[in-house]
């Protein structure tokens, strides 16, 4: 069952359309929400949540309308927002605990559960710190320890990394892996990315202009339609790419001793012996071959191209 249902949904700032009739399904899991700066990301996000009206269109979320209930959303969803919004003066324990009180819990409950999604976010020795000492990496985990408090059944994630050192944004990836696939919770990643939504996401929802242009699973996405190996070898080989070519064999992509080829033959036992004939008759070192898989960033381009 999808925790989103969106059907044709508009949304303008004044004249300017920045979710364009957009209709998807969120599905249950982990969701990256990939796209290019201003293609609609955080736009959805912000309509999901009820703090936009849509011009046209409808969605809920949850089972709850977009547009009459964004209060009983709020409750139900957690939102860890791309800018910073972080109240100087607090120390971290105060401010998440703060943020479980409005969004409903009694404060003896959102003081516990302040402290236990503070530990569980790797800053359980920093909480009684205040949050304009914090560093990047550690204000991008109160971010994300302020949208569990409240105990959400859908996550919202506005570029999770963003600022992040390699360490950091590693740290950060591992917590919303756990989230979403040891805890339990639905969270959609809204990111430019790929990297991010590669490592942590199961399906993909990809947004241009507004418009949903593809979505599936993440291995349905990287499928490729023909019959496609990579094959490494041991040194870049002219001879080789050749005598390939001349057996039907069609050069998709080379980077140094890297190679695509696209072949006619389907049995892999028959590709596997045509590779080692060549190879041996040329005197090229094959190092392996395996069925090629496109990467994310080639269907990210060739969606938004």
């Amino acid at each position: 069952m999808p925790v989103a249902t969106i059907t044709d949904l508009t949304v303008r700032y004044g004249k300017k359309t920045a979710v364009d009739s957009l209709t998807v399904e969120i599905p249950e899991g982990c969701v990256g929400l990939l796209g290019p700066n201003g293609a609609g990301k955080t736009t959805l996000l912000k309509t999901l949540l009820g703090f936009l009206n849509p011009v046209s269109g409808s969605g809920e979320v949850l089972g709850l309308n977009v547009a009459r209930d964004g209060l009983k959303l709020r409750q139900k969803i957690g939102l860890m927002p791309e800018i910073d919004c972080h109240i100087p003066g607090m120390n971290a324990v105060t401010f998440v605990a703060f943020c479980g009180e409005m969004s409903g819990m009694p404060s003896a409950q959102a003081l516990r559960r302040a402290h236990e999604t503070l530990q569980y976010c790797r800053l359980g020795e920093a909480r009684y710190r205040n949050l304009e000492t914090y560093s990047t990496g550690m204000k991008q985990k109160v971010k994300l320890a302020q949208a569990l408090v409240h105990g959400p059944k859908l996550l919202f994630l506005d570029e999770p990394t963003n600022g992040l050192d390699p360490e950091g944004r590693d740290e950060m990836l591992n917590l919303v892996w756990d989230v979403s696939h040891g805890k339990g919770i639905n969270v959609v990643v809204s990111s430019h990315l790929m990297p991010d939504i590669e490592r942590t996401c199961d399906t993909v929802v990809v947004m241009r202009q507004g418009k949903m242009v593809r979505q599936g699973s993440i291995a349905e996405l990287r499928a490729v339609d023909t019959v496609q190996y990579s094959i490494d070898l041991r040194e870049a080989s002219a001879d080789f790419q050749a005598k390939l070519e001349a057996a039907g064999a069609m050069l998709l992509h080379s980077q140094g001793s890297h190679y695509r080829f696209e072949f006619k033959q389907s049995n892999a036992a028959d590709i596997g012996c045509l590779l080692l004939r060549t190879a041996q008759q040329t005197g090229a070192q094959v190092r392996g071959f395996e069925p090629a898989i496109r990467s994310l960033e080639e269907v990210f381009m060739e969606a938004i191209a």
